[in-house]
């Protein structure tokens, strides 16, 4: 977990933001919302919004006394409580690609197994830079569909001792999580304090579905936290340009999370943003563009304004494989994410293709420059002994420093030393094998991979959780 101590990169002003409210007011107001749901209509209508039908129409001052009652800061428990991170202020969180189809190792693209779900947890537990392995890390095609979720939510719990996120597919998986949750952490500490974090996602524009939000009913219940994110490509789900984006994202998350304080009151959220654009030659989606790289920084901005916690940005690229678009891309999308200073950060590592795949060597490349960026957000020390006076006492005019006290006494760890990036001249490198960076990266994680250790957890609690999932699998499948 990083603590990011440096001044946020802030770009909107007074006015801006005053016209961003005055947007958002508008959409809630005058538009509305749809809740595909009928116990949140329920809720919105005793709470005196105008309900016609699925759509809502809001008061936006009640809105914000709703949004009021959510706190700027808490913590997410773990397993082991050493790896428990905090969500707000100046943390950052960050947790690994979600919700890919398929998975790429070396040249082969191909439907995602539970196996492949079960290394990326272990790479994710492997990796100090990532705080959490995130949630469907990718879609495990070769289980069954109705209870793969447990599947995912055992691996989730018992190859990681680090914050998970949850299934938001249904209600009903909502449950099966918080149950095993239980099991793990206690219902009495989950009540004082969330180990779940669940992504809803808003279907934009102006609809939340019937899956989502029956999930987002039940860890509001439980008091568990839950990321509330508008899913915004401008020019399909938004239009085209970034001010409308916004105005809309800011009216969809704040309905959301005023849903979820008018369930349980003080309920843990964090402002959700998803926002890029579309190709508008070939209607594809685009990642790591200037256009979401503004959309971030502004997000933080807002979300600050709102004095509450905010999840955007990651490694987000287009490009299919890992090649120098997926760097720049993901580098692009990953220095506002640290500028805005974002406290939850998903799909830090592994994204690919669009979030179509999950990816074994883009998951090292992602670390890599996850440590860079890790290093470069410190606080620089300037004082006596930085200054080295010493060593320009020793070298004097014209020498080098190679051989200074200074030099020898500090040289094993003044620099940073990469994971993945070579430095060998070309007749060493050619010599071993002339490898580029994503066969350097292959390398790694299957080495991580074989020096991986599974974190103990008490047999007895793992027996009852396979229990669990046998008994819910059964049960799924009569």
């Amino acid at each position: 977990m990083l603590i990011n101590d440096l001044p946020r990169y802030e770009i909107l002003d007074e006015a801006a933001l005053a016209e961003l409210e005055r947007g958002w007011r508008r959409i809630v107001s005058e538009l509305g919302i749809e809740f595909l749901h009928p116990e949140a209509l329920e809720v919105f209508k005793s709470a005196g919004q105008e309900v016609e039908g699925e759509l809502v129409r809001f008061d936006p001052d009640w809105i914000l006394e709703q949004v009021a009652k959510a706190p700027a800061e808490f913590d997410l428990q773990a397993r082991n409580p050493e790896r428990t991170v905090h969500i707000g202020g100046n943390h950052m969180v960050f947790s690994a690609v979600y919700g890919c189809p398929f998975v790429r190792e070396g040249a082969e693209r191909r439907d995602a197994t539970y196996d492949d779900f079960q290394n990326l947890v272990r790479l994710a537990q492997s990796f100090p830079q990532l705080d959490s392995p995130g949630g469907t890390i990718c879609e495990p095609n070769d289980k069954p569909l109705d209870s793969r979720h447990l599947d995912m939510v055992f691996a989730l719990l018992t190859l990681s001792d680090k914050p998970f996120m949850g299934s938001v597919t249904s209600g009903p998986n909502a449950v099966d999580t918080i149950a095993m949750a239980e099991m793990v952490f206690g219902k009495a500490s989950l009540e004082q304090t969330p180990a779940i974090i669940s992504l809803i996602n808003v279907n934009s524009p102006l609809r939340y579905d019937d899956r989502m939000l029956s999930a987002l009913v039940e860890y509001a219940r439980a008091g568990q936290a839950t990321v509330i994110t508008p899913f915004l490509l401008m020019g399909a789900m938004s239009p085209v340009s970034i001010a409308a984006t916004l105005a809309q994202q800011v009216g969809e998350a704040l309905a959301g999370i005023a849903l979820v304080q008018t369930i349980r009151p003080g309920c843990p959220v964090v402002f959700g943003s998803f926002l890029s654009n579309t190709d508008m030659q070939s209607g594809s989606p685009s990642f790591g563009t200037p256009e979401s790289a503004v959309g971030l920084l502004c997000t933080g901005q807002i979300a600050r304004h709102y004095n509450l916690p905010f999840r955007g940005g990651g490694a987000l690229t287009s490009s299919q494989v890992v090649d120098a678009q997926a760097g720049y891309e993901s580098m692009m999308s990953l220095w506002p994410t640290f500028l805005a200073g974002t406290n939850f950060v998903m799909h830090s590592a592994g994204w690919l293709e669009s979030a179509l795949v999950s990816c074994y060597e883009k998951f090292v490349v992602d670390v890599e420059q996850l440590r860079m960026l890790h290093a470069a957000f410190q606080p620089l020390t300037i004082d006596e002994e930085a200054l080295a006076y010493s060593a320009h006492q020793e070298v004097g005019q014209g020498g080098h420093f190679l051989g200074a006290a200074h030099t020898l006494e500090r040289f094993r760890e003044c620099f940073y030393r990469p994971l993945v990036s070579t430095t060998e001249n070309y007749e060493r490198w050619n010599r071993n094998g002339a490898h580029d960076t994503a066969a350097r990266a292959s390398e790694i994680w299957k080495k991580t991979l074989e020096e991986y250790e599974k974190p103990p957890i008490d047999e007895g609690l793992e027996g009852e959780l396979k229990a669990y999932v046998d008994r819910r699998r059964k049960e799924l499948g009569d």
